[in-house]
């Protein structure tokens, strides 16, 4: 998962361009990994791409942070970073704190950026589409003027639908700035923190914008995470627990993150590794085992599934299958948060058939299944 950062200046985040990747909370690795005794814990991830700070005209020159917005276009979602905290030691680029002005001053520089890629895409497909001579070419350039119109009448990419799913697949990859679903850090003042936000003015105002929107909100105060960030995990959850506040805003944001595109997490464990792998909602078997290994995908046979706390509470594997809580799932099975899950699959038609229940045992198998192939082959020409 990647998000984008984007923001006025002063509104708490950083000045310059930043590139982070940071690991997902999952308190159920760490249950795991202690269950299964394992070598190794590799938590999903989360890469943040930081652009300098937008200000009004960033599209046509002004400030910095236009020649940074190509940095986001492959990101998954936009953070949008708006200032709900009063503070006379920072001045404010318009002199005065209004949220829905800022998220409107942000919004109307992305949608210039992408007005102009598609402009530029008009142009070069205009000649061709005019020709006749390609009728793809046609309806690409309908649908450019389409999506033109619709951002020149005040709207975002997102909110449009093309029609078919053709259309839609076309408009995705064009990664238009406002066609990423967005999450809103109301970033407060540290008093604000402890009612996540509730008698912040400016905090309301910014929720009543995303409903309408359907994008999501979470509360953050970046001076405290900034302490945050120089703490241990005992420190940060004492700390955490002394201001009154249950998750970091960086958790926060986090969570968000999963609930507006869609994610969620399944898990394999054993003595070599604990691992979460993020996969959509609805995910059916098959693929959530072409995460792993695009082998787990072709060859899928079944899926033994068991949910991680009845594992846990099992105390065994043995134990969970002698038991009946281990069930057999085949190809329509739709993968839930926190599955455990051992794959069976054939590798290379066939050929061999191997379990998983952590990476490395994965290449082992198929590193052997390739060797017993060509092997098998070689002795056959021999022959």
């Amino acid at each position: 998962m990647k998000l984008g950062i984007v923001g006025l200046p002063n509104v708490g985040k950083t000045i310059d361009p930043n590139v982070g990747i940071v690991p997902v909370p999952d308190e159920r690795l760490r249950l795991l990994a202690e269950f299964s005794h394992s070598k190794k814990v590799t938590p999903a991830t989360v890469e943040f791409v930081d652009i300098a700070g937008l200000v009004k005209g960033a599209s046509k020159g002004e400030g910095l942070g236009n020649q940074f917005l190509a940095n986001i276009r492959e990101c998954d979602a936009i953070v949008h970073v708006v200032r709900c905290f009063e503070d006379d030691n920072i001045i404010h680029v318009d002199g005065k704190i209004d949220p829905v002005r800022d998220i409107e001053t942000i919004t109307l520089e992305l949608t210039f950026a992408d007005l102009e890629v598609l402009e530029r895409r008009i142009g070069r497909t205009a000649k061709t589409a005019k020709a006749g001579a390609s009728k793809d070419a046609k309806k690409e350039y309908e649908w450019l003027l389409e999506l033109k119109k619709h951002l020149e009448d005040g709207e975002q990419a997102i909110t449009v639908d093309l029609g078919d799913d053709e259309a839609n697949a076309f408009k995705k990859s064009l990664c238009l700035l406002t066609d990423k679903p967005v999450i809103y850090a109301a970033n407060v003042a540290e008093e604000d923190l402890g009612d996540d936000g509730a008698s912040n003015a400016n905090v309301q105002k910014v929720r009543e914008l995303a409903k309408a929107q359907g994008a999501e909100v979470f509360v953050i105060s970046a001076a405290i995470e900034q302490e945050i960030a120089e703490l241990d995990e005992d420190e940060k959850a004492e700390f955490l627990a002394d201001l009154g506040v249950e998750r970091s805003g960086l958790d926060k944001l986090i969570a968000a993150s999963y609930k507006i595109l869609g994610l969620m997490s399944f898990l394999t464990t054993g003595e070599d590794e604990t691992r979460a792998w993020t996969i959509p909602v609805n995910c059916k078997a098959p693929k959530a085992a072409g995460k792993i290994h695009t082998d787990f995908e072709r060859g899928f046979i079944k899926a033994e599934v068991i949910n991680y706390q009845e594992l846990l509470a099992a105390g065994s594997y043995a134990a969970a299958r002698e038991k009946g809580l281990i069930r057999i799932e085949g190809k329509e099975y739709i993968v839930r948060d926190g599955d455990v899950i051992l794959f069976r699959f054939n590798v290379l038609n066939g050929s061999s058939q191997g379990f998983c229940l952590c990476s490395e045992v994965v290449w082992t198998i198929i590193l052997i299944s390739r060797i017993w192939e060509f092997s098998w082959s070689m002795s056959e020409r021999t022959s």
